[in-house]
């Protein structure tokens, strides 16, 4: 594998450390208000800054033609299904064990790489992939008790993994003459629809305002992570292979365990230390080349 630029490793960073540390913040936000609402004020937040960006830079609304099927099938797996399996998820385990089985994403990009598109898997890049798959298991292990009682929660978990990984070669496997912010933009506008309709019908119209303290993580959350964010991690996995982007992700529940220890006083336990080491030499093996021989 080529050295990766240093602007695609601090476009990682920068992706990592921003929705990393916006797990705390659903925690914050999810006290007060129902999932599905919270989906979708962030979605609405997304679409204006978005837009906002869009026009001020001038950018192009134009959907390169023929590309429209791609685009819907690229915004339900990234955004659509993957809103709605978490969702689900979170409704028969705790958030974070959920958290924890969407990230098994670079595993199924791998499998996925290999049986579907036949693609060949470097020793160095399996071994990454096997040290990320050990990181992920660590993070799961303490969380069996609560997969076995709700088994549907263990399958939306993964299901809303593999749906990204899913979402993740459409976007990798197809030309977007043009379309740079625009690519997520619709994506957003595509998947907005039935996630607003679905908190109409199952959370029902809210019947206070949240506090200001959540409202504003709610917010945040659509702004950065969700518009910003989403941009940025499409750009990656444009810039990257796809493996390489799938396991980069892996470095980011390590940040939420981290940002929790730091910001919600949660404890670390010895089998979240092996998850953030095992990462870190995950993602060395991945992005950094071996030496030519």
């Amino acid at each position: 594998m080529d050295r990766v630029s240093p602007k695609v490793l601090a476009l990682l960073a920068l992706l990592t450390a921003v929705w990393g540390t916006n797990w705390p913040l659903f925690k914050i936000a999810l006290d007060e208000l129902p999932v599905l609402t919270f989906r979708s004020i962030t979605m609405v937040t997304a679409f204006v800054v978005l837009t906002a960006i869009l026009v001020v830079r001038r950018d192009s609304f134009a959907v390169p033609k023929g590309k429209w099927p791609n685009l819907v099938a690229a915004s339900a797996m990234n955004i659509l299904v993957w809103n709605i399996a978490t969702s689900l998820a979170v409704l028969y385990i705790p958030s974070g064990h959920a958290s924890v089985l969407a990230y098994t994403m670079p595993l199924w990009v791998a499998l996925l790489g290999f049986a579907v598109f036949g693609q060949r898997l470097t020793g160095r890049l399996l071994t990454a992939i096997a040290i990320g798959a050990v990181a992920v298991l660590a993070l799961m292990l303490p969380n069996f008790r609560s997969y076995e009682t709700a088994p549907a929660g263990l399958f939306w978990g993964l299901f809303a993994g593999f749906c990204w990984a899913v979402g993740t070669f459409i976007v990798k496997r197809t030309a977007w003459p043009g379309m740079g912010l625009s690519l997520t933009f619709w994506q957003i506008v595509i998947s907005l629809p039935p996630i607003l309709l679905g908190a109409l019908v199952i959370d029902g119209i809210p019947d206070h305002w949240p506090s200001a303290k959540a409202l504003i993580a709610t917010i945040y959350t659509g702004a950065i992570p969700m518009a910003l964010g989403t941009a940025t991690w499409f750009a990656l996995v444009k810039l990257l292979p796809a493996q390489v982007a799938a396991l980069s992700s892996i470095a980011i529940p390590i940040v939420a365990i981290v940002s929790g220890v730091l910001l919600l006083d949660e404890p670390l336990s010895a089998l979240q230390t092996v998850a953030i080491g095992s990462t870190v030499v995950a993602l060395w093996l991945a992005l950094v080349p071996g030496r030519e021989r």
